[in-house]
């Protein structure tokens, strides 16, 4: 009779090289996320200027106003408050800063701690990104 004496399992150099080889492709994997997400963010914060800049030529064209002032945020849950809140409600969370006031033909700052490393981005009346 013949004995079967192999075992099966890995050998130690078999685990190790599959542990490089995941480690190789975490190292670039996670820069490629980390742009991803910051392109994300940048994405997200010229989409809400552009909703708060849409919002305020709105309220300009139907109270003849060029100024609206009172414009308040709530960073947790990213509501709104003031008048303009009749044409947007809510804008994502966690912006360090948004206007207070937005005039016509003036230009206005928003800031998120996660894109340029917190400096604020200066949008025109519009919403639309000035600069780069």
């Amino acid at each position: 009779m013949h004995k079967n004496t192999s075992k099966k399992g890995f050998t130690l150099v078999e685990i190790m090289i599959v542990v490089v080889i995941i480690g190789l492709l975490a190292a670039m994997a996670i820069p490629a996320f980390q742009q991803v997400r910051g392109n994300s963010l940048t994405s997200r914060m010229d989409n809400d200027a552009r909703q708060l800049g849409s919002a305020a030529q709105q309220y300009f064209l139907e109270t003849g106003q060029s100024q609206l002032t009172g414009l308040a945020y709530v960073a947790a849950s990213g509501d709104l408050s003031g008048a303009i809140t009749d044409y947007v409600e809510q804008i994502s969370r966690d912006y360090t800063a948004v206007p207070a006031t937005i005039s016509a033909g003036a230009s206005f700052n928003m800031s998120h701690a996660l894109v340029n490393s917190g400096t604020a981005v200066s949008f025109n009346d519009e919403g639309q990104r000035l600069g780069n």
